[in-house]
């Protein structure tokens, strides 16, 4: 599809949607009556701009059925945010989302060299978690034998990995680095058959990418997505590795100037935005992600068309702000992965006699581990030198043990912002 035919059925469905939120949803009508905005004002995606925003705390304000623009009687399923913050999000579903949905996770299995040839084991927590249902559904669409293993029991994941010849593997990549391990540990690497890994739901980093192809013998692919947009699938990586395709024929994006909400060219870095063109029950009009990441339009050599989205280069509201210096958590793994230190770390934040404190433990890998004390200091020396040259501010590093920061089988808690409990 050239890019003026995207322009055209983007702007056909934008339009409808426009409408059909109008006249269904009350809250969102409000929030246009405020802008002084009304459905005929929007021609096409070019009128997207005049819109106002969603965001989170406009879901947990509307929350449970205030942003519901089908009747219940047409809904046929719930997915909800884990709801660390306040009120949970719940999103829901009609059958045709659903069903668009499985599409866009099948276009990212096909992306990342799946076909009914393949066996995928889906890893990611299924329940109200949309991981595993996503891929799930996808990978069914696509006609691959699919082994609905949720997250958790390594043991049994290894098992079924190696006994049904797993190809593709879908779960979190601290999950994926934590499977690798034990895989090592237990002699399964050798009996492991995977080619590909499709990771999201968390941050990760290039670094981390390629320790989990090196220890899995695999293609890593990130894919993203939210729960307020259907899930994983909104976008995904080709063999090419420069960015993942969003699935535009579904999903608007814009890139904002978080602090002026000014709608910046491709190519700039700012917040992601998202309009849903298709979604029934539970369209999201401008919704601000809050992930920080640049679009990209340029021709990618897989033949696609569609618009890519950098991989999220932090979050606008898990951002750390430590003595008055932007800190994102990416930084940090970055800076300890090309130092030769494992994936397993947590950030410690704290407030001592009215001053920040900036602690990261990080394990030791195998290799390197050691009961000399003078050696542990030169790598902690080592560390916090690099880390004051990518941060702008001093952090104390603590190595610890192999094994011995606890392992995560869903999303891995990375920060620990103890300035929170004062």
């Amino acid at each position: 599809m050239s890019r003026d035919e995207l322009n055209a059925l983007q702007s056909e469905r934008l339009v409808k949607q426009i409408r059909r939120v109008y006249d269904n949803v009350p809250y969102y009508r409000e929030k246009m009556k405020e802008k002084g905005v009304t459905p005929d004002d929007i021609r096409g995606v070019e009128d997207l701009h005049k819109l106002p925003f969603l965001s989170k705390s406009d879901l947990r304000e509307a929350y449970p059925y205030g942003l519901l623009a089908k009747p219940l009687s047409e809904c046929v399923r719930i997915h909800s945010t884990s709801g660390t913050t306040g009120k949970r999000v719940v999103a829901f579903y009609t059958q045709n989302d659903i069903d668009l949905w499985d599409d866009c996770c099948a276009r990212a299995i096909t992306a990342a060299g799946g076909s009914n040839e393949d066996v995928v084991q889906v890893a990611y927590g299924y329940g109200l978690f949309t991981g595993g249902f996503g891929l799930n559904g996808g990978s069914q669409k696509v006609g691959s034998l699919t082994l609905p293993m949720s997250s958790g029991n390594t043991e049994r994941q290894l098992q079924f990995m190696t006994d049904l010849g797993a190809t593709i593997l879908c779960c979190t990549p601290s999950y994926a680095a934590y499977l690798a391990e034990s895989a090592a540990e237990t002699g399964a690497r050798d009996k492991i058959k995977l080619k590909a890994g499709i990771f999201g739901a968390e941050a990760w980093t290039e670094e981390m990418r390629h320790d989990i192809e090196d220890k899995l013998g695999i293609k890593a692919y990130d894919i993203y997505g939210l729960t307020e947009l259907s899930g994983p699938g909104v976008a995904f990586e080709c063999e090419e590795q420069k960015g993942m395709h969003i699935n535009e024929d579904h999903f608007i994006a814009e890139i904002i100037d978080p602090v002026t909400e000014e709608v910046l060219p491709h190519g700039q870095k700012g917040e992601l935005v998202f309009t849903a063109i298709t979604k029934e029950a539970f369209p999201m009009i401008r919704y601000r992600t809050r992930d920080i990441c640049v679009l990209n339009d340029a021709p990618c050599s897989c033949g696609r068309t569609h618009v890519r989205m950098s991989k999220p280069m932090g979050r606008s509201d898990d951002m750390l702000i430590i003595r008055g210096v932007n800190v994102f958590p990416s930084q940090i793994e970055t800076v300890l992965l090309n130092n030769g230190m494992s994936a397993n770390y947590q950030i410690v934040v704290d407030r001592v006699n009215n001053t920040d404190t900036l602690d990261i433990n990080v394990e030791m890998p195998t290799g390197l581990f050691t009961d000399s004390l003078s050696d542990i200091s030169a790598m902690e020396k080592k560390l916090v030198e690099a880390l004051r040259a990518m941060l702008g501010i001093t952090a104390k590093v603590h190595l610890v043990s192999p094994k011995s920061i606890t392992r995560s089988e869903g999303k891995a808690v990375r920060v620990i912002d103890n300035r929170k409990l004062y």
